[in-house]
């Protein structure tokens, strides 16, 4: 079973949820956050292992290419110019779709392999830790998380937590298309509303059962219930602001093991999801 822990903008308290949730459980955490992952930096993971990701881009034989600009009329990404009698590839904006080396009539185009990034994996805590990093300035990180769930897809008894990066982009809907359940994580203020709803309607389009976990609560008007109650969107937990969590958080500690308070906390959350999900009773590690 995945379960996908998504929200509408990044600090929300998505990776201290997922992470939580993974350590309690005997499971595997997916960092597909791939531009700025860091639950690694909770787990520590042992026994790394890695692997590099690649996707093709497309290499010019100038001496077979005629100037026909068939190639660049097709790149709706402007990927490809021809300048002074010769075709340029602007790597860095290649979506690495194959379409100009299909299309040249003089087959002047193939294609190489460049690295865009890594997936490393290894364990800590009973959980299986596997966190994709894409490198500065590439224009998707979808491959990368491709390749984490593939790798992934093995584990077809266990709970596998899926880390989902931040926003309603395409590599948030890469994650959301596997899951068998999402939980939003969102915060009790207007500007939490705004991104929670993206997440939301993105959730739907794939017709995925979800809650919400409010995170950073304090004793004031929480526009996100009113939200919730108008869209008949469960309300799964409210987590208190709590300047002791805070200070977990900052030495990269998971809070599961350092407090029994925030244990019973996880074990309730995990419980209610279940509960939404089919029913299922869970072994606590």
């Amino acid at each position: 079973m995945k379960i996908a822990v998504l929200s509408g903008k990044g600090g929300t308290g998505k990776t201290f949820i997922t992470v939580n949730l993974a350590t309690l459980i005997k499971s595997v955490y997916v960092d597909c956050d791939v531009e700025e992952p860091n639950g690694h930096l909770y787990f520590k993971p042992e026994n790394i292992k890695e692997e590099i990701v690649t996707v093709k881009i497309p290499v010019v034989d100038n001496t077979k290419c005629d100037g026909c600009r068939k190639c660049v009329d097709f790149c709706k990404f402007n990927a490809l110019a021809y300048i002074y009698n010769r075709l340029i590839i602007f790597e860095e904006i290649c979506h690495s779709c194959g379409g100009c080396s299909t299309i040249c009539p003089k087959e002047a185009l193939t294609e190489k392999d460049k690295k865009i990034g890594d997936v490393k994996w290894g364990n800590r805590f009973n959980t299986k830790v596997y966190s994709g990093f894409l490198n500065i300035g590439e224009e998707t990180g979808i491959p990368v998380i491709e390749k984490l769930l593939k790798k992934v897809e093995k584990y077809k008894t266990e709970l596998v937590f899926i880390d989902c990066p931040p926003g309603s982009a395409c590599s948030v809907m890469e994650c959301v298309k596997t899951a068998d359940y999402c939980i939003l994580v969102t915060e009790p203020t207007i500007f939490g509303v705004h991104n929670l709803n993206m997440v939301y309607n993105l959730v739907k389009v794939f017709n995925k059962n979800m809650g919400v976990v409010v995170n950073k609560c304090i004793e004031e008007f929480n526009p996100v219930e009113k939200f919730c109650k108008i869209n008949e969107l469960k309300i799964l937990m409210k987590i208190a602001y709590d300047e002791k969590l805070a200070e977990i958080n900052s030495r990269s500690n998971i809070a599961v093991l350092e407090s029994e308070k925030y244990r019973y906390i996880f074990k309730k959350l995990f419980d209610l999801v279940l509960k939404e999900i089919n029913n299922e009773t869970i072994t606590y590690t």
